[in-house]
């Protein structure tokens, strides 16, 4: 039988146990993510800040988008890192990362796919990502078909590594890889990848921008898009970037396909904003919570 003592024993018990760990007592909520990229310029000021303030508004999971260079996570070594998000009471399941073909200053970008990956992968692990995404390819990392080919053999690589250590590789798109060459989409070479080895993050934007269905994508590769970016397209002949739910893109169809995709988490990303990003995001958490989770 449950006497008051003990459950005023109880409830000093439960009590003292949040002041020591409040995470353990916390439901699982749906994570609703944000792509760092997003609030860049107050990421470089003060990325502790920053991190705070993202958490204020109602993001529990960030995405990130440097490493490349220093090495860092943010001007920060791992563990470090690792510490302001948890005290913040977000997570990092997904970071962003550059080939490496491309010289800085002349010289090779180390943290990439192709230079001092294995650092990489270690350091990911230390954060506790699930995901290494190739962020994007440069103009000069593009070329010609022949070249795509050789970029699917370094993922193919990669994901085997990453593999290895228990994360998984993706592909983040953008538009470029949809324009034809003799017939045939660069698109399509980056998905003859190892299915297991490299996996997709979908850019719903720029799939969108490109002429692309995202539901005909899922269809022809169910399972392939664990990750996906979250921005919307404003309903001008710009199409320009705009906050999510203020534009054109039909996110709650899209939502309804997230298990043929493969979907396990997504990031609210837009690029450019009107004014202030933290407003930005704010409107478009409002929405997603409204209207998708």
């Amino acid at each position: 039988m449950t006497t008051r003592r003990s459950f005023l024993k109880t409830s000093s018990l439960l009590s003292a146990g949040l002041m020591i760990a409040p995470s353990a007592f916390k439901s699982k909520d749906q994570l609703i993510g944000l792509q760092l990229y997003t609030v860049r310029d107050a990421m470089a000021k003060d990325p502790k800040g920053a991190l705070a303030h993202v958490a204020k508004i109602g993001y529990n999971s960030v995405e990130g988008a440097t490493y490349t260079g220093d090495e860092k996570f943010y001007g920060m070594y791992p563990v470090e890192f690792k510490k302001v998000l948890r005290n913040n009471g977000l997570v990092m399941y997904s970071s962003h990362y550059r080939l490496g073909e491309d010289l800085e200053n002349g010289n090779v970008m180390k943290g990439t796919i192709l230079h001092d990956w294995d650092k990489a992968i270690e350091d990911a692990t230390k954060v506790g990502l699930k995901y290494m995404v190739c962020a994007w390819l440069s103009p000069e990392e593009r070329g010609t078909l022949d070249h795509y080919k050789k970029v699917a053999d370094d993922l193919n690589v990669a994901g085997e590594k990453c593999k290895k250590a228990g994360i998984q590789l993706c592909y983040h798109n953008h538009n470029f890889e949809f324009i034809p060459q003799d017939g045939k989409l660069p698109y399509d070479i980056l998905m003859s990848t190892n299915k297991d080895l490299v996996k997709m993050e979908m850019d719903i934007y720029w799939i969108k921008k490109a002429g692309q269905d995202p539901i005909a994508l899922f269809k022809k590769h169910p399972g392939r898009y664990p990750l996906w970016h979250v921005k919307d397209m404003d309903n001008t002949p710009q199409q320009n970037f705009t906050e999510v739910g203020h534009g054109i893109i039909n996110f709650k169809e899209i939502f309804k396909y997230k298990n043929l995709a493969g979907m396990k988490y997504f990031f609210v990303e837009q690029d450019i904003c009107p004014g202030d990003p933290f407003v930005s995001i704010a409107e478009s958490i409002a929405y997603i919570k409204k209207n998708l989770v």
